[in-house]
């Protein structure tokens, strides 16, 4: 065996360049050391140390935003770090810092396994991470395989509730579904570009075949199937079937880790794919994605005017999400700064996300899955702190000016109509007007007091417990909310730091 072939590889591996991913593994594997180590009436304390340890993170990851090591590939061209890498991957830790913290608000309800659930956290933030770096299938399928694995054991994590366990299995075949249809575009991609070179197939090398041969049937079949399987995760018409289940199911915390972070994920792994690997099939792409789009933000928003339960509204509200930032992706094939409104969007959706998310995990009872409309009666009475971030989360995100969310679909739409897309546009423009129908139904359950039948004679609500907000969870779901408006009102900080990335 020629061991030359292994030292020439170790030395192209540059690790200061994942750096942030090497620390969350170390401070995920952390946690289970001190499970082990300190004594058991000391382990609420674990959270609080995997949550400061991420700050830590993040901070060195901001001060040293401008890594010398963009533009560069290594690992033997698995990784690619570029700028819009390097702000997913900010993008990333900062949403398993807010899901950590309604971590700790959610299974103070729950007896059980804590640590646990913090570590998988850590472990599926830095496979997101080198997803977005992904330079190669290899690393490609890897990191997204490690995301999926890590949301199965999630999504069914409060295994005493029936809903939180079929919520898993779905995940599950869902799940095994898409990937398997990856793999196999996969495979036809690396059968049809093997035929003309062995010697490496990165994603420059993929793009430079697809350029010689755009119209090779079976690189295209492959083409179509690897879109589809990131659609699933995206969260696309239409694999987005059993998105309302999964959503209902899962833990809260959860829940709000696949509507940004995943989602977040998905779409940037379609905008890198469609941009760059993908590009010499924009003919045949940009067809498919945009009746993909069309489905997907009507389905979203005229399926989510039924819903009762708030996770199944917010899942399917999601779907129409994916949606408006679609049309940003197939805008962005002719107009690039679609690229900049995308990742607006991301960052507006999960500043106003996690507002609302925030507000659900204190309304949940131990049941975490029965949360309904009903169940946010009186809230403006009762706490009109929750009830104001509420509505200033909901207002963003159905596009409510001056809010951050209105700004955020108007980016996208003007690179929509700048990229001549008028009919996907003006159902976009439909598909906000739907939304603002369920948005303020919930907005309106909230302020507004709904006639309920009298309870008889030692009756009990059955609506449950509210949990007390503390005074570092209202100053965070308070900074969401004002930042919100913020955002709203002046773009420059956020416009600059994305425009400085190309």
């Amino acid at each position: 065996m020629n061991l030359d072939v292994f030292r020439i590889a170790a030395e192209q591996n540059n690790w200061w360049a994942i750096m942030p991913e090497i620390m969350l593994g170390a401070l995920a594997v952390m946690l289970l050391i001190l499970e082990i180590l300190i004594p058991k009436r000391d382990h609420h304390l674990i959270p609080g140390f995997s949550i400061v340890g991420q700050a830590a993170i993040l901070i060195g990851m901001i001060v040293n935003y401008r890594s010398p090591f963009l533009g560069e590939t290594t690992f033997d061209h698995l990784l690619k770090l570029t700028a819009e890498a390097q702000f997913m991957r900010v993008f990333f830790v900062v949403g398993s810092i807010l899901v950590s913290i309604l971590g700790t608000i959610a299974l103070a309800k729950q007896r059980m396994p804590r640590v646990e659930f913090f570590h998988i956290i850590l472990v599926v933030t830095a496979a997101m991470m080198l997803l977005v770096q992904s330079n190669h299938f290899v690393l490609f399928f890897v990191a997204l395989e490690t995301i999926t694995i890590g949301f199965y054991i999630l999504v069914s994590y409060v295994r005493s509730n029936p809903l939180s366990l079929e919520a898993g299995l779905k995940y599950l075949v869902s799940g095994a579904l898409s990937s398997a249809i990856l793999l196999f575009g996969i495979v036809l991609l690396y059968g049809t570009v093997g035929r003309e070179q062995v010697d490496g197939m990165d994603f420059a090398q993929i793009h430079n075949f697809l350029v010689a041969n755009p119209n090779d049937f079976f690189a295209n079949l492959g083409v179509l199937f690897v879109i589809c399987g990131v659609a699933f995760k995206a969260g696309v018409v239409p694999f987005q079937i059993w998105i309302p289940d999964v959503y209902q199911g899962a833990p809260t915390p959860v829940t709000a880790f696949l509507a940004v972070s995943s989602k977040a994920a998905g779409i940037s792994v379609m905008l890198l794919l469609v941009r760059t690997v993908f590009a010499p099939c924009s003919h045949l792409l940009v067809p498919v994605l945009s009746l993909m789009t069309a489905a997907t933000i009507l389905f979203g928003n005229l399926a989510a005017l039924g819903a009762q339960n708030v996770k199944r509204l917010i899942g399917l509200s999601g779907v129409s999400h994916a949606g408006f930032l679609m049309l940003g992706i197939i805008a962005s094939l002719t107009h690039p700064e679609a690229i900049n409104a995308i990742y607006f969007y991301l960052f507006v959706y999960l500043i106003a996300s996690f507002a609302i998310f925030g507000v659900m995990t204190h309304l949940a009872g131990v049941d975490d899955a029965d949360q309904q409309l009903d169940h946010y009666g009186d809230l403006a009475k009762q706490n009109p702190f929750l009830a104001t971030v509420l509505a200033v989360g909901l207002g963003s995100l159905a596009g409510i000016p001056p809010l951050a969310g209105f700004v955020g679909k108007l980016f996208i739409f003007v690179a929509a109509y700048n990229a001549h897309l008028y009919t996907l546009l003006g159902i976009a423009i439909v598909g906000v007007v739907i939304s603002i129908y369920y948005y303020f139904g919930w907005i309106k359950a909230a302020f507004f007091p709904v006639w309920q039948v009298p309870l008889a004679e030692g009756e009990v609500d059955s609506r449950p417990a509210r949990t007390l907000v503390t005074k570092p969870l209202a100053a965070l779901l308070g900074t969401l909310a004002l930042a919100s408006i913020v955002l709203g009102l002046y773009q420059a900080p956020l416009t600059g730091w994305l425009s400085a990335l190309h």
